[in-house]
């Protein structure tokens, strides 16, 4: 009886996927008929909007795959009316953000809680609340709301979904190939075009249209794919086809980093590298309660006495640098530009952390606020900011803007998935599920990384990837407990 339930069921779906089929063939006929008639290309959208509503009804998971697909090739669209969106990224993010919320109230009997019970769900709810709470102290209301919206729907479509769409090796490595391979192209369209400039360093930040905002964005997604790529390696026989081309496109985006040009991606595979081994000798918590320490240290040395002062730039030497070699020396030397006007926004932060210690100046309001609370002895040549960039480093745009108690959820929320990665990677026993741990693992600390000094978690060319280390963390816990509650059962 239960067969031929099952059959009835199966089916019941084959006609009704049948039926969407040919109603979506309809559309596509009727749309080109309509937009010939009108003369209207847009016309043409009609039909791929109900394409992937027939994809979210026959197969979620192949819509949420295709969301990845579509990161490298995202771009900022700007209107006039101040409002800016990544496109296609942005709309598939708050169209998955309604398809889950809908499946799961159509499918909530048949969900484990155990994913949202998690710790880690937890603190990244905390995280989120506080944002909103937040909010209610800011002193641009509608910047907040704006931000904490925009949180919501990366929160929902990028971690919990997610925890739903990844919880194997087999998953990961299909969205692994939906993201590496958009990124593989780009890349080579950009080294083709670099090439023209003969690898130039002046001309680095001319070449990245649509695809990417400047250097800093490419090298940033190459750099936390880069463990993922380097991992994959050992998931496929070696010399076969694929394991040739991953090895291959481990050198040739390491190359790509390189000639991006930018520190920071360089120094983020480095940590990376060393968390690998910080792991492997369960060295973890000293290692963050050192580097806690270290950054605490620092700042209550420099405040001291305004000992900070001290590392104000020369304004004339202050410059554009014309190579990367001059980068490099201007950087250690306090010459350069970009180090220098990050220097003066965090000047800044700390100055309005002081005037608004408990709730921040609210999510999204440093920019509209900083420049009165800035010190002109570190002023540089850019220091108008007319692209409208923020602070530069997420932990103090954290602090400045949701307050000491924001700043300290988020830290926590670090701390602990750190931890948690670190217990779990000596908990499981199978090989597949270890890599995988490891690969999230690695690409969060590159992303901790680079969140020292840029602030790009809210991006769609970080933020989904950090994220991504939250669920396979917390999925691989959630495995692990499985794993010692059915050899306890054994015993």
């Amino acid at each position: 009886m239960a067969n031929d339930e099952l059959v009835i069921i199966s089916d019941q779906k084959s006609r009704q996927n049948k039926v969407l089929f040919f109603a979506i063939c309809a559309i596509l006929l009727f749309s080109v008929g309509l937009s010939a008639a009108l003369d209207k290309i847009w016309v043409l959208v009609i039909p791929f909007i109900f394409l992937i509503v027939f994809a979210t009804i026959v197969d979620l998971k192949l819509v949420f795959f295709l969301l990845f697909s579509t990161i490298a090739f995202s771009t900022e669209i700007s209107f006039s009316n101040g409002f800016a969106t990544d496109f296609p990224v942005e709309f598939f993010v708050i169209y998955l953000m309604f398809a889950y919320i809908a499946y799961v109230i159509y499918n909530v009997k048949n969900i484990s809680s155990t994913f949202f019970r998690h710790p880690l769900s937890l603190l990244l709810v905390f995280h989120t609340l506080w944002i909103g709470v937040s909010c209610f102290h800011s002193h641009d209301l509608f910047v907040s709301v704006k931000f904490f919206l925009a949180k919501i729907w990366y929160v929902v479509t990028f971690y919990f979904l997610a925890g739903m769409m990844i919880k194997k090796l087999k998953d990961l490595k299909t969205l692994f190939w939906c993201v590496y391979l958009p990124v593989f192209l780009t890349t080579c369209i950009i080294l083709v075009r670099h090439a023209a400039f003969n690898f130039d360093f002046k001309h680095v930040n001319y070449i990245f249209d649509p695809f990417y905002r400047n250097h800093v964005d490419y090298a940033c997604l190459l750099a936390l794919i880069f463990p993922y790529i380097f991992f994959s390696v050992l998931w496929y026989r070696k010399w076969s086809n694929k394991w040739l081309f991953l090895v291959f496109g481990l050198l040739f985006i390491f190359v790509a980093i390189n000639l991006s040009y930018t520190r920071a991606a360089v120094v983020a595979i480095i940590f990376a590298a060393g968390a690998y081994y910080i792991v492997k000798w369960r060295l973890m918590k000293p290692a963050m309660v050192l580097a806690f320490a270290s950054i605490v240290a620092l700042v209550v040395y420099l405040s001291k006495d305004n000992k900070y002062l001290r590392l104000a730039p020369n304004y004339d030497k202050t410059t554009t640098q014309k190579s990367y070699e001059d980068l490099l020396e201007a950087t250690y030397k306090l010459e350069d530009i970009s180090t220098m006007e990050r220097v003066y926004r965090w000047v800044a932060g700390f100055q309005m952390f002081k005037k608004e210690p408990i709730f921040g100046f609210g999510p999204g309001n440093f920019y509209f606020n900083y420049k009165s609370y800035t010190v002109s002895s570190f002023r540089t040549y850019v220091s108008r900011n007319p692209e409208k960039s923020g602070i530069h480093s997420y932990y103090l745009m954290t602090l400045v803007e949701q307050g000491i108690i924001g700043f300290a959820i988020f830290m926590l929320l670090i701390f602990y998935a750190l931890a948690k990665a670190e217990k779990v990677y000596h908990a499981l026993k199978d090989r597949e599920s270890k890599l995988m741990l490891m690969a999230g693992l690695m690409s969060f600390v590159v992303i901790l990384s680079l969140l020292l000094i840029n602030d790009m978690i809210e991006t769609d060319k970080v933020g989904p990837f950090f994220f991504l280390s939250l669920v396979i963390i917390t999925n691989m816990d959630l495995k692990s407990q499985e794993v010692e509650e059915d050899l306890s059962k054994v015993e």
